[in-house]
């Protein structure tokens, strides 16, 4: 894999699970690195200090992707700090389960708000700041093409941001932007909010035979993210071990 160097990334929800691997394996590429995370510093502090102790650059910055405002000032201090911006993962999510009849109209806004308006906020203001020959890539889930029990809030609101980041790639082909999905099976995060017995059954009907790891999910990003995508875009890419 090509080397990443002189190239500035921000990361979206990138102190956690998919996003935390994948800060750390652009980083370790030879990105600068922008941290992304909602909530919890010392996790983002954690994912800065294992890319500069390998000689990189990085630094956290808190977010919270429903907040239009909020992300066009991410923008302004990742410029600010690397002069340009030209890799944008976005990995932010939150998650949802259960059947539709046990949600409320209060957890519908929860996770509307970071997987749908969040996704809006984060591609839209990607669509007007990145670099000419840049790359977004978009974290949407396999849910929206393999419906599960208790998965339909979660997989629709995915399904949002996966439309925009697929129309962005037809607005953006002209700079030379390249703008992908990558939709994971379900992966050993903090994140995977379903019953024990349903995960052995996923693992189950999975032809690799096992969860994915945020590794597996965080190398294809990188690959989306270098030289060697360049007539890759416009895509959904399934990393789910085989089960669709």
């Amino acid at each position: 894999m090509s080397t990443l160097k002189n190239k500035a990334a921000i990361v979206f929800a990138g102190s956690r699970g998919i996003g935390r691997a994948t800060s750390e394996r652009l980083g370790l590429l030879g990105a600068a690195v922008a941290v992304g995370y909602s909530s919890n510093k010392t996790a983002a502090d954690g994912v800065v200090k294992k890319i500069t102790d390998a000689g990189g650059t990085a630094f956290s910055i808190q977010v919270d992707v429903s907040d239009a405002h909020r992300v066009g000032k991410v923008f302004d201090e990742v410029i600010q700090r690397f002069g340009k911006i030209d890799v944008v993962v976005n990995a932010a999510g939150a998650s949802a389960f259960g059947p539709l009849a046990a949600h409320t109209v209060e957890s519908f806004d929860k996770v509307i708000a970071v997987n749908a308006r969040g996704a809006f906020n984060v591609l839209s203001e990607t669509a007007r700041r990145i670099s000419d020959g840049g790359r977004v890539i978009h974290i949407s889930t396999a849910g929206t093409k393999m419906p599960m029990y208790g998965a339909g809030l979660y997989a629709a609101s995915k399904a949002f941001g996966e439309h925009l980041a697929l129309g962005l790639s037809k607005e953006l082909a002209a700079r030379g932007v390249t703008v992908n999905v990558v939709s994971p099976g379900s992966t050993d995060t903090d994140g995977l909010v379903m019953p024990k017995e349903q995960i052995q059954a996923i693992i189950g009907m999975t032809p690799l035979g096992r969860l994915g790891q945020p590794a597996d999910i965080a190398d294809v990003i990188a690959f989306l993210a270098g030289d060697e995508a360049r007539w890759l875009t416009s895509q959904n890419i399934q990393v789910n071990g085989g089960i669709l």
